[in-house]
């Protein structure tokens, strides 16, 4: 009988570990030390971590520091909403959540807030966030509860729609209010650009660009203003999150997003050539 050959189709779900993510989590396996010790095997670990975080900041032009790395999407998720916030060393409070009513389960369970202080807002029948209805809904916020938290998909799970999130961010901007965007479906797909300013955080899953399950990433604009720890303990991800880091799963991570980086600048540059071609600029 012939070998019967799997083919895979669930890439929205989990991408298959690619061949770079797991190369890098074996050599990464030969490093036992914790990644906060200060003796040399401890600033191997360490390295790797920082490695990983570049990467992974590269991805979404963001700067490394601006990286906290958590155990996926959802603990990212959890991280980011909560009525809790810091600016600098005073405490900034967001007064109410807004939520996209297509979005992925882990926000539309509103993180750390109370079910009475979330509310959806409205897509159109084409799947795409209807405007209007969020531009009334947030003019309604009461900022004398604290500021509005917006948080909508980038890409669709189930149906690919990829939500205007420019437009959505004018939106929330013109309410001053703060912008989180669930990035885990677009990102390895669309060109993501957060110093574009188009959103104040980033949510991230290691498992969707090719890497392994158990890592993610919420990545900020600028760690001036950051959510209040939901994990508390050694100080690790620079007091954002605790917990030793797993420098095997981010070494995978990173490595996942080095290899989508890569992907996304070859679409970028085909997609310019056929602009040029049809433009006439280029001959056939």
């Amino acid at each position: 009988m012939a070998k019967r050959e799997r083919i895979y189709f669930d890439y929205n779900a989990s991408a298959p570990l690619l061949p770079e993510a797991r190369q890098a989590m074996v050599e990464a396996m030969d490093m036992d030390a914790n990644p906060s010790s200060v003796h040399a095997d401890g600033r191997t670990a360490r390295n790797i971590v920082k490695k990983a975080r570049r990467q992974v900041a590269a991805l979404v032009n963001a700067k490394p520091d601006h990286v906290v790395f958590t155990s996926g999407a959802t603990e990212a998720a959890a991280l980011a909403l909560t009525p809790d916030y810091s600016m600098g060393r005073a405490p900034l409070n967001m007064g109410h959540l807004y939520v996209c009513a297509a979005d992925h389960p882990c926000t539309l369970e509103g993180g750390r807030f109370a079910l009475e202080d979330v509310t959806r807002f409205p897509v159109n029948r084409d799947g795409l966030v209807d405007l209007n209805s969020l531009s009334d809904v947030l003019g309604g916020h009461d900022h004398a509860t604290g500021l509005p938290l917006v948080v909508c998909h980038y890409a669709n799970n189930e149906t690919g729609v990829i939500q205007p999130v420019d437009e959505i961010n004018r939106v929330v901007k013109a309410n001053r209010g703060v912008f989180v965007v669930d990035a885990v479906q677009a990102a390895g797909r669309v060109a993501i650009d957060i110093e574009a300013g188009f959103a104040d955080y980033l949510i991230l899953s290691s498992h969707k660009v090719g890497g392994p399950k158990g890592a993610g990433a919420l990545v900020a604009f600028s760690d001036l203003m950051m959510p209040m720890p939901l994990i508390r303990g050694g100080g690790q991800e620079r007091g954002h999150r605790s917990g030793t880091e797993a420098p095997v799963n981010l070494a995978g991570f990173g490595a996942a997003a080095e290899h989508a980086a890569k992907v996304e600048s070859a679409w970028a540059e085909t997609a310019r050539l056929r602009d040029m071609l049809e433009a006439g600029i280029l001959a056939a």
